[in-house]
């Protein structure tokens, strides 16, 4: 694997970070149907996050683990950004941060980071169990000798 390709997954997760902030942005904009809103927020969030699931284990073909930690590493990016725009907002209409901003740059991407690294452990080692192709089917049908279990 060439560094290009290792280095690959940083990128992504600051990508799908960003897709979380834009997400938390965008579907907060609207005032009209709010718990509409946030649902279809948590329900877009929840698209990319199968995505990127999906690519670290199909595309890039890392094992859970590693799946889990850059899914969470995204997850904790987009909730430190999106603690970061709150506190530039609550800037823009206070005289001075509050201590509750400075902590949430640290708890929201801990109260997120956490459960996202858990279920994507458990949905790659899921995934894991999964046959790669066609081949490994077949090959798993045949049996240990080459001659079908079945």
């Amino acid at each position: 694997m060439d560094a290009s390709h290792r280095q690959g997954w940083v990128r992504v997760a600051l990508l799908v970070g960003v897709a979380y902030l834009l997400i938390g942005r965008v579907f907060a904009s609207p005032t009209d149907h709010a718990r509409v809103w946030r649902l279809a927020a948590w329900l877009v969030s929840g698209v990319v996050y199968t995505a990127h699931i999906g690519y670290e284990h199909f595309t890039l073909g890392y094992s859970s683990r590693v799946t889990a930690v850059h899914t969470a590493l995204a997850v904790a990016v987009g909730a430190f950004a999106l603690a970061l725009a709150g506190m530039m907002h609550s800037l823009s209409t206070e005289s001075g941060i509050r201590p509750a901003w400075l902590l949430a740059l640290v708890a929201w991407p801990a109260v997120t980071a956490i459960p996202a690294f858990l279920v994507a452990l458990v949905i790659g080692m899921a995934l894991a169990r999964l046959p790669r192709s066609a081949d490994a089917v077949r090959q798993r049908d045949r049996g240990p000798g080459g001659t079908h279990a079945g």
